[in-house]
C-alpha cells in the first residue's frame, strides 16, 4: 500500500512576530518546525505502514530548507522524501498549492493521502479538501481513529461537534487527522543517521508539467494583502459563583452594554 503523507514546514508559533511597517510575518530568523498536526499525520501513516506493510512518501512544497522537515520525517521511518520547490511556486494560495501538490501525488501513486487537519501559520484547513478534489478522490476530515483497513477500504472515525461519525470509503481517499488520533513516536538514532543520507527528491513545474499561470502568486485566486496583530485589550472582568449567578451577571453585563 502506497501512503502520501503531505507535511509544510511552518515559523515556531512561540517565534512569530509580525513587521510593523509591512504588517507581514518576519520569516528570517525565525526557527521552523513541522506543522504540529502533520506530525500526527506522519505518525497516522507509518501506522498504516506498519499494518499494511506498505511504504511511506513524504511530501512538502516550500523553499530549498524545507528539507530539513523532510529529513525529520524520514528519522520518524517515513520511507521517501519529495520536496516541491521552485521559484513559480511562491506566493501560492491554497488553491494553487493544492494543485500542485496533486499534480506531484498523481505522478507519485497513492492509496492513502494523509494531512494534518490545518496549519497553525494559515488556519484554513483548505489544502487537503482541496486536493482531493484535483485527484478526483472521497475525503474524510477530522480523522480521530482508523478502525479498520483493507485492501480497496478504510473504515474511520470522523470527529463532530458532539461525538463522532463512522465512515467507511473506498480508496484511494485523503484524510485529515487531528492531534486526538496518536501519539507521534521520536526518532530513532538509526532513523536520524539514515535521514542525513537519505536522498531528496526535488520536483519543480517542469517535472510536474505545471504552466506557471496555474501555479504560485500567478495561480492564486485570492492573495493575502496584510497581516496584523489584533489591539490588546486590558478591560476584562471574571465572573465568580456557580454557573447560574455568572450567567446572571453575564446578562446584567449585557444588558449594561446595550447588547440585549
Amino acid at each position: 500500500m502506497n501512503i502520501v503523507v503531505c507535511i509544510k514546514q511552518v515559523p515556531d508559533s512561540a517565534e512569530v512576530r509580525i513587521n510593523p511597517e509591512t504588517n507581514t510575518l518576519i520569516r528570517d530568523g525565525v526557527p521552523t518546525i513541522i506543522n504540529p498536526y502533520d506530525m500526527h499525520a506522519i505518525e497516522a501513516g507509518l501506522q498504516i505502514k506498519e499494518m499494511t506493510k506498505g511504504k511511506v512518501t513524504v511530501i512538502t512544497m516550500g523553499p530549498p530548507q524545507a528539507e530539513s522537515a523532510l529529513r525529520e520525517a524520514i528519522s520518524m521511518g517515513s520511507d521517501d522524501a519529495v520536496l516541491l520547490s521552485d521559484r513559480a511556486f511562491a506566493g501560492a494560495d491554497t488553491w494553487a498549492t493544492a494543485f500542485t501538490i496533486s499534480k506531484a501525488i498523481a505522478k507519485i501513486g497513492a492509496d492513502i493521502i494523509i494531512c494534518g487537519k490545518q496549519a497553525i501559520d494559515g488556519d484554513t484547513a483548505q489544502v487537503g479538501p482541496e486536493m482531493a478534489e484535483f485527484l478526483d478522490i472521497p475525503h474524510i476530515a477530522y480523522i480521530r481513529k482508523i478502525e479498520d483497513i483493507k485492501p480497496d477500504s478504510i473504515k474511520v472515525q470522523r470527529m463532530m461537534d458532539e461525538g463522532y461519525d463512522i465512515v467507511e470509503s473506498s480508496l484511494p481517499v485523503l484524510l485529515t487527522v487531528v492531534k486526538e488520533l496518536n501519539q507521534p513516536r521520536l526518532p530513532s538514532l538509526k532513523g536520524k543517521m539514515s535521514a542525513k543520507k537519505a536522498e531528496i527528491k526535488k520536483l519543480g513545474d517542469k517535472e510536474l508539467e505545471i504552466d506557471e499561470k496555474d501555479t504560485g502568486l500567478k495561480g492564486s485566486p485570492t492573495q493575502v494583502k496584510n497581516i496584523f496583530a489584533p489591539e490588546a485589550r486590558s478591560e476584562r472582568k471574571i465572573l465568580a459563583g456557580n454557573i447560574e449567578e455568572q450567567v446572571n451577571q453575564l446578562a446584567e453585563e449585557l444588558k449594561q452594554l446595550k447588547c440585549l
